[in-house]
């Protein structure tokens, strides 16, 4: 008879820890408007200045439309009934022809910036035993510790 082998099995334990530590850029994001038009009208007649029931198409230079010039007045058929018009224009932002210098931000009617972080006292350690310090920074930074022990045991 033989005797079955012993086995003692496997045991592994890993112990890891990471500090990161990040300061953000500055960062501008900007959208340019875009020009929009609208008219209407009930009971009303209108004209380009020189033809009735025609719109001028107006004109657009360096991206910013101007809309031509527009008359209404009460349509003949409906004198004495109600009539109603209306017309609305957002000017939009006008196209830059040349990029921004560094630092600089195109003058577009919708923009969100923000300054660059500051790193400041930002620091962080850990241990051997597993303790992690972080000391906070300016605005703009982050600062995040991790120690991870992992025990496994395998028959």
């Amino acid at each position: 008879m033989t005797a079955p082998a012993a086995n003692a099995g496997a045991l592994t334990h890993r112990l890891s820890s990471s500090v990161q530590l990040t300061v953000d850029a500055a960062a501008t994001n900007v959208t340019r408007l875009g020009n929009s038009y609208s008219i209407s009208g009930s009971n009303v007649g209108t004209s380009d200045g020189t033809t009735a029931g025609v719109l001028s198409t107006g004109a657009i230079t360096s991206g910013i439309y101007s809309p031509g010039a527009i008359s209404a007045n009460q349509l003949s058929a409906t004198n004495g009934q109600a009539f109603s018009y209306s017309t609305a224009f957002t000017q939009g932002d006008v196209i830059p022809t040349s990029a921004p210098t560094v630092g600089a931000v195109a003058a577009f009617g919708n923009i969100t910036s923000t300054a660059a972080g500051a790193a400041g006292d930002l620091a962080g350690t850990i241990a051997t035993s597993g303790a992690i310090t972080l000391t906070a920074g300016g605005a703009g930074t982050n600062a995040t510790g991790q120690f991870v022990s992992e025990l496994s045991i395998l028959h």
